[in-house]
């Protein structure tokens, strides 16, 4: 079974890279019905198809819109892939969160579309499940897992996100903290504004569940 995650810097940012150990044929056959195969990579302009389908299925049904459209998707993969992550199972992508880079202190509605290089701060546009896979405790495990992989990034000083009030909770449990109603409106609707503040070093969680 292949074992996973290692990072290696690229130009100076940490990128996900597969790392494969040799596993016994025996042990293999024990538990390839027990330990599907993981994998938490950054993603590529070529992961934007199975993106957009993910974010589609999960917003269109709630909200009636996709948080990026695939244009967007494929815009932000280009220009900061080493802002994302996504988890793959068996070759197939089954939970990823994007970001980008922003610079101001709050997120206004150019941060919807914009990429900031270089800046303190990035904005996490989407986390998603695929619908298969939903009330398993994934987004928490992504989410944790991200914001462990954003302490290895030079520079990088606080995550921020917009979200639903019915959400907060959520992201309260991950370390984010409430900075008030966004300005941000899409269709109408109201967001709050989420911070987690970036510090310290990664660390390693074994038998996370992943």
């Amino acid at each position: 079974v292949p074992t996973y995650i290692m990072t290696q810097q690229v130009s100076g940012s940490p990128f996900f890279k597969p790392f494969f150990l040799k596993t016994p044929v025996s042990l293999l056959r024990q538990r390839r019905h027990t330990l599907p195969a993981s994998e938490f990579r950054n993603l590529t302009p070529q992961d934007a198809i199975s993106v957009f389908e993910i974010e589609r299925e999960a917003f269109v049904s709630v909200s009636g819109e996709c948080p990026l459209t695939l244009d967007e998707v494929l815009n932000f993969l280009g220009q900061c892939p080493e802002l994302s992550l996504g988890w793959f199972e068996e070759g197939q992508l089954v939970a990823f969160i994007i970001g980008s880079g922003w610079g101001k202190e709050r997120l206004s509605q150019e941060a919807m579309t914009q990429h900031v290089p270089d800046s303190p701060a990035v904005h996490i546009h989407v986390l998603s499940v695929h619908r298969h896979c939903r009330q398993q405790g994934k987004g928490s495990i992504l989410l944790w897992r991200y914001l462990q992989y954003l302490r290895c990034i030079p520079g990088l000083r606080r995550a921020l996100l917009i979200c639903e009030e019915f959400l907060v909770p959520f992201y309260q449990k991950a370390g984010f903290k409430e900075k008030g109603p966004s300005a941000i409106s899409i269709s109408n609707m109201q967001f709050q504004e989420m911070e987690y503040t970036i510090g310290g070093q990664a660390y390693t969680r074994r038998n996370s569940g992943c």
